[in-house]
């Protein structure tokens, strides 16, 4: 017990030192980032520094793989050098059952980060934006899916038009029973249009159906008039930008996934991608055990035996491969090429058989 905890206090230490110098270097190159995305704004260091601390956390939880098997690595290459896996070799431990509290520990790991820094780090991805957004001088286009109906926003120079709607087609283009209220740049209601539907075409959105009301009219119902079949609202959306305003999985916390698949299924939508990522999610523990698995394979052998680089390096190409099957895995999952269970859970349990396989080759033969 006294041995595993001593392999499990080294490989922790050894991935916060590692997690330290990513970190360090991702805030550095996300400041100049902020710095030339801002340009114009006459953003301050503080403001970008700040900036860049609440997208360095996002950054370091992508490639937390790789950072685990950059800290297996550096562990027992450390533990080789010092000859104390002979040490352990000689008193009756195999090399697998040394693995045992690092493993754990990169499980537990996983378990922590899903659990605890995943709703964390989707908290500051938020703000992260809303920053972003206020530097800018801009208004963000805002999608958002309850159980009241679907919910758009768009902004413009004069002001923001919020748009609501009973349901929409997949891509939310084409909206039914909508409602556009527009605000001026002080946040005051000015207009109200209620349409039966509202296609979006370039630039504008086609009403069928509709009826304006003035909300800066004294009586606004007296002064209702009704809209000719086709009129045009404009618009700055189109339906990429609809899309995009899904936001990406990891800005929703892992807890309040399912309830939100749940909503994009009732309103419509696709919820495959969100699937995906929360099935990747579940999986993040295993594969940072498969990761300690590799790193270990490729660098626990003595270091009287030579070629350390050359083995090193192979230990970095694997993790980046695995690290791109993950990737291509997603890609495919998200698009329904493959079930979501297979592009979530094939990528850890390949590495974790291809690690047990080659530790098995190089220490029983």
């Amino acid at each position: 017990m006294t041995l595993a905890l001593y392999f499990a206090r080294r490989f922790l230490t050894t991935f916060l030192v590692v997690a330290a110098v990513f970190a360090g270097i991702l805030l550095l190159i996300d400041m100049v980032e902020q710095i030339r995305r801002h340009a114009g704004a006459e953003v301050t260091l503080g403001q970008a520094a700040r900036l860049a601390a609440l997208n360095t956390p996002e950054g370091l939880y992508r490639i937390l793989p790789l950072i685990v098997m950059l800290a297996s690595v550096a562990l027992f290459l450390a533990l080789a050098r010092s000859s104390e896996l002979v040490v352990t070799r000689a008193a009756g431990r195999s090399a697998l059952r040394a693995l045992v509290a690092p493993v754990v520990a990169a499980l537990l790991l996983g378990a922590v980060a899903v659990a605890v820094v995943n709703p964390i780090i989707a908290a500051t991805s938020r703000h992260s934006e809303t920053l972003s957004t206020e530097l800018s001088q801009g208004v963000a286009s805002v999608l958002s899916i309850s159980q009241e109906g679907l919910w758009l926003r768009q902004g413009t120079p004069e002001g923001q038009t919020v748009i609501h709607a009973r349901r929409a087609n997949l891509d939310g283009t084409h909206l039914f029973g909508a409602s556009f209220v527009t605000f001026d740049a002080s946040g005051l209601p000015v207009t109200r249009i209620e349409a039966a539907e509202a296609g979006l075409a370039p630039g504008h959105w086609r009403l069928t159906g509709a009826r304006q009301w003035r909300l800066t009219d004294d009586n606004p119902e007296a002064g209702m008039r009704h809209l000719p079949e086709g009129a045009e609202l404009a618009t700055d959306l189109d339906a990429e930008t609809i899309r995009n305003s899904f936001g990406t999985p990891s800005a929703i916390a892992i807890w309040d996934l399912p309830a939100f698949i749940a909503s994009l299924d009732m309103a419509g939508f696709s919820a495959t991608k969100h699937r995906v990522w929360f099935q990747m999610e579940l999986a993040l523990p295993l594969l940072l055990a498969a990761m300690v698995l590799v790193g270990a394979g490729f660098t626990m052998r003595h270091v009287r035996f030579g070629r350390s680089g050359v083995m090193v390096l192979l230990a970095v190409l694997a993790g980046f491969a695995i690290f791109f099957l993950r990737n291509v895995a997603q890609v495919l999952g998200e698009n329904g090429q493959i079930p979501v269970v297979l592009a979530a859970w094939s990528p850890p349990a390949i590495a974790t058989m291809f690690a047990v396989a080659l530790l098995l080759h190089l220490e029983d033969g």
